[in-house]
This record gives C-alpha cells, sequence and structure tokens, in this order.
C-alpha cells in the first residue's frame, strides 16, 4: 500500500512560515491498495489539495472515505472537496453513525440551519454509508480493516490495515491513559498495534503540557513512544501537530523521540508526519 500525508495538524488549519515543514492543514491520509482501491481517511482541510490533484489529472473518483470521529477538524474539507459535484464520483462512508450524521451536519442540521450555500441532498455524487467497521471488519478485496474505540470525547474509531503480511496502524485524537475504561487502555491499543509495520499516532502534546488536557482525548509523545515500543511497532509517525507547535518545536519532539527508542534499544524509524511526504509500504 502507498500512503499519502494530505493533512497533518490538529485542530485548526494554521498556514504560515511556522508551519512550512510538517504543515498546517488538518488531517487527511490517502492510501493506495495493492488491488488498485483508494482509502481516504478523514476529510481535514488537507483534503482539497487532494482534490485538486484529482481534477487536474482527470482521476476516476471512487473511494472509501473512512471517518475516525465527527470532529470538526477531521470534517472542515469535506465541502471543498470537488468530486462531490461530479455524478461520475462514489463515495463509500465508514466509521461511527455520528460521523455520517456530522457530515451532513457540515452543510446543514436536522432544523434546516444552512452552513454552506448547497445543501447535502444537492450533492451530485452517490455517497453511501456502509456501517461494517462498528460491527466486524471491512474487507476490501485482499485488505483487511479493523476497527478500535478511540478514548476521545464523543468517541470515534482507530483502523489497522492489514495487506499480506503488511500492517499499518492508523489512531489520532486518542488519550493513552491508564485511566480509561476497559478496551481504552494503552495495553488494549499495544495489542491491536503489535506489530505494525508502521503506526501512526496522535501525540499532540508534550509530557509537560499534559497536566493541563488531560481528558481533551490526545496523546503526548513519550506515551505514544511507549506504547510503539510495547508493541515492537518498525516505524512510528508523530500525528495530529498541536497548532501551535512551530516546525523547530516539532523536530525537537523527533529528536527526543529518538533518544528514548536509543535508551531503550529499539530500532524503530520516527518521525513527525509531513504533509505532502508519502512512503509505500
Amino acid at each position: 500500500m502507498k500512503v499519502k500525508f494530505w493533512g497533518t495538524r490538529g485542530s485548526i488549519a494554521v498556514p504560515g512560515k511556522d508551519t512550512i515543514i510538517y504543515g498546517g492543514n488538518t488531517c487527511c491520509i490517502e492510501i493506495d491498495l495493492e488491488c488498485g482501491k483508494k482509502v481516504i481517511i478523514d476529510a481535514g482541510t488537507g483534503i482539497r489539495s487532494l482534490s485538486d490533484r484529482m481534477i487536474a489529472q482527470k482521476e476516476e473518483v471512487e473511494i472509501y472515505l473512512l471517518l475516525t470521529h465527527a470532529h470538526w477538524d477531521h470534517l472542515q474539507g469535506f465541502p471543498f472537496f470537488d468530486p462531490i459535484f461530479n455524478p461520475l464520483t462514489k463515495i463509500l462512508v465508514d466509521g461511527l453513525p455520528t460521523c455520517m450524521k456530522a457530515l451532513r451536519a457540515v452543510f446543514e442540521n436536522r432544523v434546516g440551519d444552512i452552513f454552506f450555500p448547497v445543501r447535502f441532498g444537492e450533492l451530485k455524487a452517490q455517497i453511501i454509508y456502509l456501517d461494517k467497521l462498528c460491527h466486524g471488519p471491512l474487507t476490501i478485496e485482499d485488505t483487511i480493516i479493523d476497527a478500535v474505540p478511540l478514548h476521545h470525547p464523543q468517541g470515534g474509531l482507530g483502523f489497522r490495515f492489514q495487506e499480506g503480511n503488511k500492517k499499518l496502524v492508523f489512531i489520532t485524537d486518542n488519550e493513552l491513559d491508564e485511566d480509561a475504561p476497559p478496551g481504552r487502555r494503552p495495553a488494549d491499543y499495544a495489542r491491536f498495534c503489535k506489530n505494525a509495520d508502521v503506526l501512526i499516532h496522535d501525540s499532540q502534546f508534550t509530557p509537560e503540557e499534559m497536566p493541563e488536557h488531560t481528558g481533551w482525548g490526545h496523546s503526548d509523545f513519550a506515551t505514544t513512544m511507549d506504547l510503539a515500543l510495547k508493541a515492537h511497532t518498525k516505524r512510528l509517525f508523530l500525528f495530529h501537530h498541536a497548532p501551535s507547535r512551530k516546525d523547530s518545536e516539532l523536530t525537537s519532539i523527533k529528536e527526543r523521540c529518538q533518544e528514548i527508542a536509543a535508551k531503550n534499544g529499539a530500532d524503530i524509524m520516527i518521525d513527525a508526519a509531513k504533509e505532502g511526504s508519502e512512503f509505500t509500504l
């Protein structure tokens, strides 16, 4: 599978001179499966740039859109994903039922208030809610996608992709906390991520910042590193960067994580996710 980061930031888009390296757009990941199918995770502001490429290259748009949860920074780019105005576009949506409701609410709410010039019902694309991942795996030809519940306000899902002997895990907006409810504790996530070739995980805060942000539904980089070490993952991408975090600070955080890995004698590749970067697994 081929993975590209289109948006790596959390909470709000932050364009500017201090976010050039790691990017300022909110969450959007593109995954091209070996079978030829395309999966997009989340529709933050990064999806607009993906849209521009698809339109410029006249790509046929038949995609799976997996939504981690219903918060605004993970949906706000969807009205600017131009293929939704093309009747030839097919979008298969999965995630919690609240995600599909929220996708509609980006355009209007149930009492008819309008938040965008076009209503959801006026979109020309075929948009179909699958409702698979809440009940079991989603299989796309030879790829099996499993879900895990997030420890995040109002809930959500993380995803594990198994394609042949390759395993990719994507978990954002997740607070690693020993006091979390059963099924949402660090040990549960370590089992879900076990032996992953790549783990992409929320690391919005530093350990020093966590006391003021406990309960916000995000992790600090040290607990994320601990998860990667306990799960024996081969590669870790720090993700969902705080909107206030400058490029230089993210580079320092990556270096601190590399030091933690070295102290533990762990052979793990570590990077902070960069908007526009890609890798093949």
